[in-house]
């Protein structure tokens, strides 16, 4: 047993260790790992700093058809509602202080955190100091959440605010008088966990059954659930129509579901089970501690609602098939459950036996924990790492010697992460001919880490600058 003094100190402990670790490389400039998505999100943001809050036409730098299929001049974005972005830009705008990036690793960290201790309120609720804490633990300390909780993407906040919805749930049914306030915020924090990203629906089967084993069946009849859920998905099913009159802007997405036939192939379960789960995420050991934790599941009280959420994770890895194999950050939506199951796992080596076994479990737990940590974070510290820094010295010099309004070329395959370095507008490959691109409205062509090759373009358009990081031409120029 933990006491309730010991519990709370080792309960601020974790929250702020876990805070100071994701600090790690905070100022990174955005040419990390995943850097494509993180660029896509933070240009949003930037992109209303610079024209204003928008936010029924959200844009951002990337003005080619690699997204969607069809040309873009207007550079609109329309995935996720930009909450993510509105808090990004606004705090960036009126508090500035750190960098427009800075603050979007900031909001990722705040709200993952968030849910961390949230989800060690349900957890230590239903199973107990130990689980919560060990549950809150792992989720803040798993070399995988480091890394992801500190990205520019709005996963991590929809994993965390998903979790303080089904906390809020939980207590508004638990309330013996039933407080509105419980209910407001169940209902605002799922709301806002749905418009984040949609994947939070997958967390709903927690929900009812919650509602379940508070109300029976009853719960079918009752008009404040059906309020809930009604609130909660209107606003995304109202952003999801207002999406449709902007298609040019929607980039392909049902490839995520099955678009390479992956879905229950060796190669997905190799991928899903072995590299991600186990190799990536758990460092090989930790899946022992995830087996006694699937063990220990048919002791809790709370089994169904643990099951109900893993139940729906697992789902979502099977409908989202093709997307959780190509992206690993896919899986930060499942983390909370991982955790949730590592958490019963520790419950058992460390609860109450006789003393000589418990010493000897806690010991074996601590040595498992130590080895899957070792073993994850060597795979998860060259996330961090910037493995192409002349993009970023290329970006800067656009910045500095360009029109803040030119249109600019820097091609890396799609990949729109130098062009966001290069703070503005254009397209990050070479979608039609040069000729064709000036016409559509490209001033500059950059590129980075130039051959002797790339030379061939001085035949037609002037050197602005060049080393052996980038070369810039203008376009409007000839040599």
């Amino acid at each position: 047993m933990v006491s309730k003094s010991n519990a709370t100190k080792i309960l601020i402990g974790i929250l702020i260790l876990g805070f100071l670790v994701r600090l790690y490389r905070f100022d990174n400039p955005i040419a990390d790992w995943h850097s494509w998505r993180q660029a896509d999100t933070s240009s949003v943001s930037r992109n209303f700093v610079k024209t204003g809050f928008d936010i029924l036409h959200p844009r951002f730098d990337d003005l080619s058809n690699v997204p969607s299929g069809l040309d873009n001049p207007n550079g609109y974005r329309f995935v996720e509602f930009p909450i993510y972005n509105i808090f990004q830009a606004g705090f960036f705008k009126f508090f500035g202080i750190i960098t427009l990036e800075e603050w979007g690793r900031l909001i990722s960290i705040v709200l993952s955190l968030s849910g961390g201790y949230f989800l060690y309120k349900i957890v230590s609720k239903y199973s107990g100091e130990v689980a919560g804490l060990s549950t809150l633990f792992f989720f803040t300390f798993l070399p995988y959440d480091i890394y992801y909780s500190r990205t520019i993407l709005p996963d991590p906040s929809m994993a965390g605010v998903v979790i303080m919805s089904l906390y809020f749930f939980d207590k508004w049914l638990s309330g013996k008088t039933k407080k509105w306030l419980d209910f407001f915020l169940a209902s605002f924090f799922l709301m806002i966990s749905i418009l984040l990203k949609p994947y939070a629906l997958f967390y709903g089967l927690g929900f009812i059954i919650l509602a379940y084993d508070s109300l029976g069946f009853k719960f079918l009849k009752n008009w404040k659930i059906w309020a809930l859920g009604l609130l909660s998905i209107l606003p995304f099913i109202a952003w999801r129509l207002w999406m449709r009159d902007f298609p040019e802007g929607v980039p392909a997405n049902a490839w995520l579901l099955n678009g390479n036939g992956i879905r229950f192939r060796p190669s997905f379960f190799r991928w899903i089970g072995y590299e991600r789960l186990t190799k990536l995420i758990s460092g090989f050991t930790g899946v022992i501690i995830v087996f006694f934790g699937i063990y220990q599941l048919r002791f809790e009280r709370a089994k169904l609602l643990y099951l109900a959420l893993l139940v729906g994770m697992v789902s979502y890895l099977f409908i989202f098939a093709t997307g959780n194999v190509q992206h690993d950050y896919y899986q930060i939506v499942i983390m909370p459950v991982v955790a949730i199951i590592y958490g019963l796992g520790a419950k058992y080596f460390l609860q109450n036996n006789k003393n000589k076994i418990i010493t000897i479990k806690s010991a074996l737990l601590v040595l498992i924990t130590l080895t899957a940590f070792a073993v994850s974070w060597n795979q998860v510290k060259d996330y961090f790492n910037i493995n192409n820094r002349s993009i970023i010295i290329a970006g800067g010099v656009v910045d500095k010697l360009t029109p803040p309004n030119a249109k600019v070329i820097a091609n890396y395959n799609g990949d729109t992460s130098f062009l966001y370095l290069t703070n503005r507008k254009g397209w990050a490959s070479y979608e039609k001919s040069i000729a064709e691109m000036v016409i559509m409205g490209a001033d500059y062509l950059v590129i980075a880490s130039p051959t002797q090759k790339d030379l061939y373009f001085a035949k037609n358009y002037k050197i602005v600058k060049q080393s052996t990081d980038y070369l810039l031409f203008d376009l409007k120029q000839k040599p």
